[in-house]
């Protein structure tokens, strides 16, 4: 039975990570375009967010328990009455800091730490892509998920948990793309490099003036701005990418 067209129905976005910097942005720019979002993050819906129906449509989940994630997976569920979903975006993750919110490196992060970063980061955006897989392929859906340059560099400032995650969360980009492309659903990954949000660290500007060609921070809006294009028609043939967004900072 073919699903109902686009403009027949609301078109849906499950988010993780929505409650700041690109997640925020994210919201604002598919609740414009009329899309229902429903948002995920550890906190609860904060008042102060301007988009329609949010409280209504937050879950509020912690993605470093399984059993947590496995729980929201099924209120998700429960909320699209149609089984339509049309997009999955990624977007939550941690990086642990050190004593003086110095960079974690390898040798210094705990086991403890590598398991949290891990299911945050890697495993709760495969749990989740599985558990909604029906959903998602009944709607020809879209699955972004958010990786950084630190996942091909070593960074001076991301921790190595944070870094390897990331580099994992791209090779695994790839993987979902050729088994969730031939069911229909398409699965991407954006790459951002130093975005203007409240976790840069200090020093930041160093980068942007030696190693950005743009000389620019990038802004929230132009991070969520791809991540529309990767989840609607524009990008129909784009499968198994991840776009940099950096300013050049990659090359």
């Amino acid at each position: 039975m073919p699903s109902p067209s686009d403009n027949q129905r609301r078109r849906v976005l499950l988010l993780t990570g929505a409650s700041r910097g690109i997640g925020h942005a994210t919201v604002k720019r598919f609740s414009a375009a009329g899309w229902r979002v429903i948002t995920c993050s550890r906190h609860g819906f904060p008042e102060n967010c301007p988009w329609e129906m949010g409280p209504e449509d937050h879950i509020q989940v912690d993605l470093a328990d399984p059993a947590s994630t496995d729980a929201a997976i099924a209120e998700i569920k429960r909320r699209l009455p149609d089984h339509l979903l049309d997009a999955l975006v990624n977007n939550a993750a941690i990086s642990p800091k050190g004593d003086g919110g110095g960079r974690l490196s390898a040798i210094a992060t705990t086991r403890d730490d590598w398991h949290h970063v891990f299911q945050v980061n890697f495993f709760a955006p495969i749990m989740l892509a599985r558990g909604l897989l029906d959903e998602l392929q009944a709607a020809k859906g879209s699955v972004v998920n958010v990786t950084s340059i630190a996942g091909s560099r070593v960074h001076p400032f991301a921790g190595a948990a944070y870094a390897t995650s990331k580099a994992a969360l791209a090779s695994l980009t790839r993987e979902m793309a050729a088994d969730f492309g031939k069911l229909g659903v398409r699965v991407n990954a954006i790459a951002p490099g130093e975005i203007d949000t409240a976790i840069l660290s200090p020093g930041t500007d160093k980068i942007v003036a030696e190693q950005i060609p743009m000389h620019r921070l990038g802004t929230p809006d132009e991070v969520a701005k791809i991540i529309y294009v990767l989840c609607t028609e524009t990008s129909s043939y784009v499968n198994g990418a991840e776009i940099h967004i950096n300013g050049g900072q990659h090359v």
